[in-house]
């Protein structure tokens, strides 16, 4: 457990990291308790055999050994800790776009409150926070704020009947629709069954327009319900809420694992679809989940067309809500 390397051997395996710093940080290990010294008479590191004995000076390695597990669980914790932060702060990162969404449409459909500045201007502040490196502890008081703003904005959209979203839904549709149309091909060699492919394209490939966090990636113009409705899968697995785009994210990194698509098939579809459109094809996913085969070789199929520039997630919804409509 005695290893007798050189400076000048560590610095090498260390890519060429500068001697000072390299004892600087074997000086911490030797503090933590992960390292000894075995100092020879001269301060060098050498192995001397004398008949069947062996001596060797340098750095001894048992009670890093005798850590091991210490140290594995405790860097565990790290990552997990991390990934909560990474988690949240995409959270707070889709509940400020969705308030600055609420706050343009409010705008329009009942002008001349103040309240929409107000969301406005959150919106703003909170991206300029997300510019920072947040603590665990600030992303959940943003991420409580911005509910409670949230919540206030879709109660003053929908009016007091928000179960009923008929006549808002209607509203929300016409303001988000695009005349352009197009097909979409749903890789037949992915899925059992076809799916229809002449539903008209409610999407447009329109960037985020909050300049403060500028985002390249296609933001979902069909309306949250009408991706609910065409869904009701969704209700069986997910028990919480869904009114605004974060909750359906939530909803579909919580039934993600359960269909089998793998967490780097996940994040590949978030960077190259948008976390909100990812969550669409998430759930439509789930709907039809009988009928494919591999949903992560089918995600990563639809990635791939979404990294071309060829996909959009509203002809999906809008062919499972003319399927619910048949039947």
């Amino acid at each position: 457990m005695v290893v007798f390397p050189s400076n000048k051997a560590i610095c090498e395996r260390l890519n060429g990291m500068p001697c000072s710093t390299m004892r600087r940080h074997i000086a911490r290990l030797v503090d933590a308790g992960l390292l000894m010294r075995r100092d020879s008479p001269n301060g060098k590191r050498y192995v001397r055999k004398h008949g069947e004995e062996r001596v060797a000076f340098g750095f001894d390695l048992s009670p890093f050994y005798c850590r091991s597990e210490e140290v594995a669980r405790a860097a565990e914790a790290v990552r997990e800790a991390e990934d909560r932060v990474r988690r949240l702060r995409e959270v707070v990162s889709l509940m400020r776009r969705d308030l600055a969404a609420l706050a343009e449409f409010g705008e329009e459909v009942q002008p001349g409150l103040g309240l929409w500045d107000q969301f406005r201007d959150k919106a703003v502040l909170t991206a300029r926070a997300l510019r920072r490196k947040l603590t665990l502890e600030e992303l959940s008081a943003y991420r409580t704020d911005l509910e409670a703003l949230l919540d206030r904005a879709r109660n003053v959209i929908d009016g007091p009947e928000t179960e009923e979203m008929n006549t808002n839904g209607a509203k929300t549709e016409r303001h988000h629709h695009n005349s352009n149309k197009e097909s979409i091909d749903l890789e037949p060699a992915l899925e059992k069954g076809g799916a229809e492919a002449d539903a008209p394209d409610v999407e447009t490939d329109a960037p985020g327009a909050d300049v403060e966090e500028a985002d390249t990636r296609r933001v979902p113009k069909i309306p949250l319900h009408l991706v609910i409705a065409g869904c009701p899968s969704l209700k069986t697995f997910y028990q919480g809420d869904i009114r605004h785009w974060h909750q359906l994210f939530d909803a579909a990194c919580h039934v993600r694992p359960a269909m089998g698509i793998s967490a780097s098939a996940w994040e590949e579809a978030q960077r190259f679809m948008g976390p909100e459109q990812a969550s669409i094809v998430v759930v439509a996913m789930l709907e039809r989940f009988a009928d494919i085969r591999s949903p992560g070789g089918y995600l990563r199929a639809l990635t791939s067309k979404a990294a071309a520039g060829e996909f959009s997630s509203g002809p999906m919804v809008m062919a499972l809500m003319s399927r619910r409509n048949a039947a």
